[in-house]
């Protein structure tokens, strides 16, 4: 990908992007770029103050940036629900879903569903509004999906029998598991967008570590100071973290099914290339356990159904059959 930079980005006009977590770090700047590049954004994220003032930073450098802000809340299913609905009562066509928000080691929560906090916000708000959003998104024009995960991913497995942390419950291994269930997700889709010739790219990105206020509003004592003493010394900054996401969102040569994060060493900075999960992310048989749990937690069932017979329906770039 030869240091791909945000410079690559062809003209976006005519497109419309929705990012969550888009108030600050890897959401701004994704939505910062997208906006320059001539893209529609709906910047999605839980505080209206921190969304409001996103936006006017946004319009301040741009002043003709098609941006807006719109409330959600990926820990409230009852959230993810009413911002879909808005989304499509509103009429508002979806291009591309940026999947970006997320939180990291908190102590232990429950939404008010009853998931774990990072389960919940990490995987299952965006598995939700994902599939509530679906049917918009594969009307798009070249329609994808990005999941942002982590390298943290490769430490995680899912906890089917303990997921609300009730039993045994600490900070980074719940958080591996949601960045797990990011990934088990995005491959799954893939493969269902392909077995229903939906045209959707599923793609995955992480950002490597970069310096964003993830490290500093979730954890707490010692965690949170070590966090703040890394930022400093071995983060990269938001703008390059974002450009796996970026590149996922707009390159054309971005395939489905692929996972892109930095290129340096073990994938903590640098610019975009093809990574690989950990082999047990590949797991179809676990993927489809948590597509079905995720289903049944959530209550939103997704309509993969084929829409329209193959011989009149080619597959997009970057998503071929095989």
């Amino acid at each position: 990908m030869d240091r791909w930079t945000a410079d690559r980005i062809a003209d976006q006009s005519g497109r419309t992007f929705i990012v969550t977590g888009a108030s600050s770090g890897l959401g701004f700047e994704t939505s910062r770029q997208l906006a320059a590049h001539g893209g529609r954004v709906v910047m999605a994220s839980r505080s209206q103050a921190s969304g409001h003032d996103a936006v006017a930073r946004i319009r301040a450098a741009q002043p003709a940036a098609a941006v807006e802000f719109r409330p959600l809340d990926l820990a409230d299913l009852d959230s993810v629900r009413a911002f879909a609905a808005a989304i499509l009562a509103d009429g508002i066509p979806v291009d591309v879903l940026v999947n970006n928000a997320g939180v990291m080691f908190p102590p232990r929560r429950l939404t008010p569903q009853g998931f774990e906090s990072q389960f919940a916000t990490n995987h299952l708000g965006h598995f939700a509004l994902t599939g509530l959003l679906f049917g918009a998104i594969r009307r798009g024009q070249d329609p994808r999906v990005v999941t942002v995960s982590s390298a943290e991913h490769k430490g995680g497995s899912i906890h089917f029998d303990d997921l609300t942390g009730e039993r045994s419950y600490s900070p980074r291994p719940f958080y591996q598991q949601s960045k797990f269930a990011n990934v088990l997700f995005g491959l799954e889709l893939d493969r269902r967008s392909r077995a229903a010739r939906a045209g959707v790219r599923s793609i995955l990105a992480h950002p490597g570590y970069s310096a964003t206020n993830l490290q500093s509003s979730g954890p707490t004592g010692l965690g949170k100071q070590l966090m703040k003493v890394g930022n400093r010394l071995i983060a990269q900054s938001a703008e390059m973290g974002a450009l796996g996401q970026l590149y996922a969102a707009t390159d054309p040569a971005a395939e489905s099914g692929k996972f892109y994060g930095p290129a340096g060493f073990m994938e903590l900075r640098g610019y975009p290339v093809e990574v690989q999960p950990v082999a047990t992310a590949k797991s179809e048989q676990t993927a489809r356990r948590l597509w079905d749990i995720s289903e049944q937690l959530t209550g939103v069932t997704w309509d993969l159904q084929p829409a329209s017979p193959p011989e009149s329906q080619p597959a997009p770039p970057g998503h071929e059959t095989t």
